[in-house]
């Protein structure tokens, strides 16, 4: 038997005083569930250990009231009383061989303190990050001595957690080691001010003193964010964040180096489709450390890793969201599985999790934040002891998670879909500018269906209810999505409003159908305002077209803003010559022109256009669910389940429909007493 080609991604690396059993390095990330569910973030956290990677860390982890997000329940090590929390979460990771990392930080004027109410602290006066009327104050001598003594207990009372490698972090333009680091934001002229060496001081007291009272038993690592990706109004990799890593070189144990700020880190494959993107900012590192480096950059092919660590850019493969997609990344690269990695789609659903301080979601991935309250495994799944075979009706995401779920349970599955091809909505949104990963999701799922000897599949097969009576499957899951409103009843609008029927109205779905707007200019009116507003816009501004998006938001797509693109959208859609008409609703729409008002009162206003593209609400599609029911209870039709899943039962996201889909396949067979009761399982704080 050969050996693996990538066997090198799987050799012990030493950090320190600890050895990580292999090169895979699961990064500090959120998850949504921190210190205020504790047990869900350990069975996360257990589960990326068990899928081989060598190091797991937890996310930034509070090291004091001063540096309280609340309400964004991320780590928490305030004092000892924390420990136990965290002790669920190291023991869970020891179980299956892997190192235990933790995030220490200070979050500065990043924190808003809004629970604690204790003043926030920065280098310099500033306003707090946050929209809320507080601002944050000038550190003096006393308040960086008090924050190198935090940091200091924070460290040893994580080593007593269990905590393997302990870190200061400096990234994100979060905490307060790089805050002092920046000039604009550090206008001190004390010895923590002006020349780098002086901005740079408090990160070397932290590394010192950290490694002064943990480091002969834990590894002390160093987040730093080498570039803002700022050009020269930033820190650059080949400027200052250069001169950072010659000043600290063989300080910390081990180098976690990035960019800045989250949105450059998370950047989503809509902007940034290049795997490994961040390489050309992190190679020159091991040029100067001694020190073991880890470096990310939504790495998912193993062909790409392993020429990484080959080339000296990194010692370390670190990953979050490629983590998140496939927990089990690692063991199926070392078991030659590499097909059947889920491999992340960039999204940043997960991201959007945390920026709502829910716990982590994934479009890839649906156990994901569930292994805890539901108990689900992302590899593993029981046998159903359900009789009969069963029909899932429709491809797109919900059914293709449906069906293969439900073959690997074991059940002979028939999977029909009215379309030439497979993948529903996730196909046809893959066709659009910016979202060509996320047929990943696709991809996916048919490689696994096709594989199984036990799933039969047929396109171009449009069932009706007396169809689906003729097949006899005991098992029916209806998955016929939803399709975009043209009459424009939207989030605004819940009533259509007054359309002149010479105007070409024209959806989503048309769109990515192939049908072109008439010549002229378009008016795309979003009322979404989620995603596919401005995905619309630069789609067809690409294509040549003179393009206006109106929208009753007071910026384009703000949903984007949770998934940290809002920006990029909007100074895009402005590059590509789209003119964006903001905080305006539609009051009619004529012949050859459309009538907007202001949300605010403002005056009307009219914008000539050849036609309207209305990105409003979609209409669930559920005439053959509603037949097969009516079928049902006449006695027509003896059926043991019958299940609307994914759009078709409720309009979402992709993620949302691939849960759906999961937790069907799962539910069948099982008491609904007790897949109810899923629903109300939490973590409680006991009362003292």
């Amino acid at each position: 038997m050969s050996a693996s080609p990538y066997a090198a991604l799987f050799e012990p690396v030493k950090i320190g005083p600890v050895t990580a059993p292999s090169r895979f390095y699961q990064v500090p990330h959120c998850s949504g569930m921190g210190h205020l569910r504790p047990q869900a973030d350990a069975a996360m956290r257990g589960m990326k250990a068990a899928g081989g990677w060598g190091v797991v860390c937890n996310q930034e982890t509070e090291i004091h009231p001063t540096s309280d997000l609340s309400p964004y329940p991320e780590g928490r090590l305030w004092d000892r009383d924390d420990i136990p929390a965290l002790r669920l979460m190291t023991d869970a990771i020891h179980a299956h061989g892997a190192l235990a990392g933790i995030e220490l930080a200070h979050n500065g004027a990043h924190a808003a303190n809004l629970m604690t109410r204790a003043p926030v602290l920065a280098p310099s006066e500033a306003s707090i990050e946050t929209l809320y009327p507080k601002q944050a104050r000038m550190m003096d001598r006393t308040d960086i001595c008090n924050l190198r003594a935090w940091h200091r207990q924070a460290a040893i009372n994580a080593r007593e957690a269990g905590f393997d490698i302990i870190y200061v972090y400096a990234g994100h333009e979060m905490v307060l080691p790089q805050h002092f680091m920046l000039p604009r934001l550090n206008q001190r002229s004390d010895e923590y001010g002006g020349s780098l060496e002086n901005r740079v001081r408090l990160a070397r007291e932290l590394l010192e003193e950290t490694k002064g009272a943990v480091g002969d038993t834990c590894a002390v690592a160093f987040r730093f964010a080498v570039d803002e990706m700022a050009g020269g109004g930033g820190m650059e990799a080949g400027g200052e964040g250069l001169e950072v890593i010659k000043m600290l070189a063989d300080l910390p144990d081990l180098w976690d180096v990035n960019v800045s700020g989250w949105q450059n880190d998370s950047v989503t494959t809509r902007f940034q489709p290049e795997d490994g993107y961040q390489n050309s900012y992190i190679a020159a590192v091991k040029d100067i450390t001694q020190r073991p480096v880890v470096g990310v950059g939504r790495l998912t092919s193993p062909d790409l890793m392993l020429s990484m660590v080959q080339k000296g850019i990194v010692d370390f493969i670190g990953a979050a969201r490629p983590s998140i997609a496939d927990p089990f990344l690692p063991a199926k690269i070392r078991d030659g599985r590499v097909e059947e990695i889920r491999e992340c789609i960039g999204c940043n659903i997960c991201v959007s999790s945390d920026t709502h301080a829910i716990p982590i979601r994934c479009t890839q991935n649906p156990t994901m934040g569930e292994e805890w309250r539901r108990g689900w495994h992302p590899e593993e799944i029981e046998p159903v002891e359900a009789s009969g075979g069963a029909l899932v009706i429709g491809a797109g995401p919900a059914g293709l998670e449906c069906a293969m779920q439900l073959a690997r349970r074991g059940m002979d599955v028939t999977l029909a879909d009215a379309g030439e091809g497979m993948g529903g909505r996730v196909a046809r949104e893959g066709t659009l500018s910016g979202l060509g990963a996320w047929t990943r999701v696709m991809e996916h799922r048919l490689h696994d269906l096709r594989q199984r000897g036990n799933v039969q599949i047929f396109t171009q097969s449009r069932l009706d209810a007396d169809q689906v009576a003729e097949l006899g499957l005991p098992h029916v899951f209806v998955a016929t999505g939803a399709r975009w409103r043209r009459d424009g009843v939207g989030r605004r609008h819940l009533e259509a409003f007054p359309v002149d029927a010479a105007m070409p109205i024209l959806t989503p779905d048309d769109i990515m159908d192939g049908a072109a707007p008439p010549n002229g200019p378009v008016v795309i009116y979003d009322d979404e305002q989620i995603y596919m507003g401005g995905v619309l816009a630069l789609h067809l501004a690409e294509a040549g077209r003179d393009v206006t998006l109106i929208t009753p938001a007071a910026i384009v797509s703000p949903w984007t803003q949770m998934t940290l693109e809002q920006e990029r959208v909007q100074r895009g859609l402005i590059a590509a010559g789209v003119r964006t008409c903001t905080g305006r609703t539609m009051a009619q729409i004529g012949a050859g022109a459309c009538t907007t008002h202001g949300i605010y009162g403002e005056a009307e206003r009219t914008h000539d256009c050849s036609s309207v593209v209305m990105v409003t609400g979609r209409a669930r599609d559920t005439a053959l669910y509603d037949a097969l029911m009516a079928m049902r209870e006449e006695g027509k039709i003896a059926l043991e389940t019958l299940q609307l899943i994914g759009d078709a039962a409720q309009p979402g996201l992709i993620a949302d429909a691939v849960y759906s889909g999961h937790a069907a396949a799962r539910a069948l067979g099982q008491d609904p007493g007790a897949v109810e009761a899923a629903f109300f399982r939490r973590e409680m704080t006991a009362l003292s």
